[in-house]
């Protein structure tokens, strides 16, 4: 049984950091891209990052770059989103996401899903 359980979520103000990590369970951990993704209430679910099967490439939506970034533990299963300078703006539930040799921003061809974890920026 595949699982993907987020945590780091919480609330910060502005400025502020979080770190939020993805641990998964029961899959091949190295032969999957990963993705983060984020969804405010009422809005669509939004690309954040994603990263390569091998780690060699990273991909950041266009809110991500520059303050965001992701990486991976092959042999922790865990992958991980350092977020920085947060803004109200950034508020949601983020996601993260699993499908075997894909990385790309579509959320819709992700296999695999967490529960979600909430952060919250105040201002």
């Amino acid at each position: 049984q595949v699982q993907l359980v987020e945590s780091g979520g919480g609330a910060v103000q502005a400025g502020g950091s979080l770190r939020l990590s993805c641990k998964t369970s029961g899959l091949s951990f190295s032969a999957y891209g990963l993705g983060w993704f984020r969804q405010a209430p009422g809005e669509e679910r939004e690309f954040a990052a994603s990263i390569t099967w091998n780690g060699d490439t990273a991909y950041y939506g266009h809110f991500a770059r520059g303050r965001f970034a992701i990486s991976r533990d092959n042999a922790e299963n865990t992958v991980y989103l350092q977020m920085n300078s947060l803004e109200p703006e950034d508020t949601a539930v983020y996601y993260c996401a699993a499908k075997s040799f894909y990385s790309g921003s579509d959320y819709r061809a992700y296999d695999y899903w967490g529960q979600g974890t909430q952060v919250t920026v105040s201002s």
